[in-house]
């Protein structure tokens, strides 16, 4: 694969197919063989560019991966010991990693949180801007909205743009892996002297088996365990993977997005051109969990026969399990919503979710120990943690 300044082109081997899974074993199929990422130095540490590409082409290379520069032994062995590919050509000295936080900022309510816990931390923006070549089939999706609210909080904001989420066919535009809104970081890594990046990833994501894969407590988590395969190739490259909420349920981080000096600018929707859509599936499960923590009525357009309520009526176990728990032991006259039907497959009440009100103690051990105190002081003041009762809850999820 190569690299001309922001733009990466890739050849697939013989062996390689099409169609391939990201980390979460979520089906891929591949679009075109180029993209860009802008804004970024032509300079930065080839284990910066090695790791970037990485997050891009990983769900089709089966067994060997050449990049166009060196890389380092530790890259290297990263790329072998997580994924089972030879990697090269090596020779490169390993990057020692910066002095500097940032957080990958969405503009999500979990974003937002995890940015409230370091208000000092720059943000690097993730911007998605036409193909040259692969026609926009999603384009009601309004990526400028998000930038323009993102340059809106007042922070050190810095915005990359980049076509790589056109790279898919199927299922739609979107990351091949998860890592991949982190390119643009990767690369400005060198300059911004990044150690570590922040991610919004929260208690469900990191530890009860996210929305795609697993539904059970997973501490190996395949994409956010620094243990994994991918929190070792970033560490081998001088970026460590945060999670400064990684702890907490999407409850704590809605209540503290919604307390923090950046609310105004919290948007998890970008199909609205005027704020959220509110009719997306996406809407409906926030205003679920924003109802819950306002302890006030549902407030939502959808209706049970919208397609996009279906997921949450089926019988479970399914992806955000926990905070239809918790919603439904809150919501004032939840049974006479269309989540009424849930009320049959749960016996949820206040006292039941409550460990859903604190953090989970191992999560903050996993933070590297520069920003590891500065997260445990936070969660001290602001939420509370997790007795030794509840977190069994976390540990026992799913089994």
């Amino acid at each position: 694969m190569t690299w001309t300044g922001g733009d990466l082109s890739f050849r697939l081997d013989p062996e390689d197919e099409i169609i391939g899974r990201a980390s979460d074993e979520y089906p891929v199929k591949l679009a075109t063989n180029s993209c860009s990422v802008g804004g970024v130095p032509g300079d930065a540490h080839p284990d910066l560019f090695a790791v970037a590409a990485w997050t891009i082409v990983a769900p089709w290379t089966r067994r060997r991966v050449c990049f166009d520069r060196a890389i380092s032994p530790e890259v290297a062995a990263a790329l072998h010991d997580g994924w089972g590919v030879e990697a090269g050509p090596v020779g490169a000295q390993p990057r020692r990693a910066g002095r500097t936080l940032a957080i990958s900022y969405s503009g999500g309510a979990d974003s937002v949180a995890a940015a409230t816990i370091y208000p000092e931390a720059p943000f690097v923006h993730f911007r998605r801007v036409p193909h040259r070549r692969v026609p926009n089939r999603w384009p009601h999706y309004q990526s400028d909205v998000l930038a323009k609210l993102a340059t809106a909080t007042g922070r050190e904001v810095t915005v990359v743009t980049s076509d790589l989420e056109f790279t898919l066919a199927e299922p739609r535009p979107g990351y091949p892996e998860h890592h991949a809104v982190a390119a643009g970081a990767l690369l400005l890594a060198d300059r911004l002297d990044l150690g570590g990046l922040g991610f919004g990833y929260e208690l469900g994501s990191r530890w009860l088996g996210g929305d795609r894969y697993l539904h059970r407590y997973t501490p190996d988590n395949p994409m956010w365990a620094p243990h994994g395969a991918w929190g070792r190739l970033f560490a081998a490259a001088g970026v460590h993977i945060v999670l400064p909420v990684g702890g907490v349920s999407e409850a704590v981080t809605m209540r503290v997005a919604l307390n923090s000096g950046l609310r105004g600018q919290v948007r998890w929707c970008l199909r609205g051109t005027d704020g959220p859509c509110r009719t997306c599936g996406k809407c409906l499960y926030k205003e679920l969990i924003q109802a819950a923590v306002e302890r006030r009525p549902l407030d939502t357009p959808v209706t049970a026969d919208r397609p996009v309520a279906r997921k949450w009526l089926a019988k479970p176990p399914y992806g955000g399990q926990e905070m239809i728990e918790y919603a439904l032991a809150r919501i004032p006259g939840i049974e006479d919503t269309l989540f009424a039907p849930a009320l049959d497959y749960f016996e949820a009440t206040e006292e039941s979710t409550s460990w859903l009100d604190h953090c989970y103690p191992k999560a903050i051990d996993e933070i590297p120990a520069r920003w590891r105190e500065q997260a445990a002081a936070f969660m001290t003041a602001e939420v509370g943690f997790m007795t030794e009762n509840e977190a069994r809850r976390v540990e026992t999820w799913g089994s």
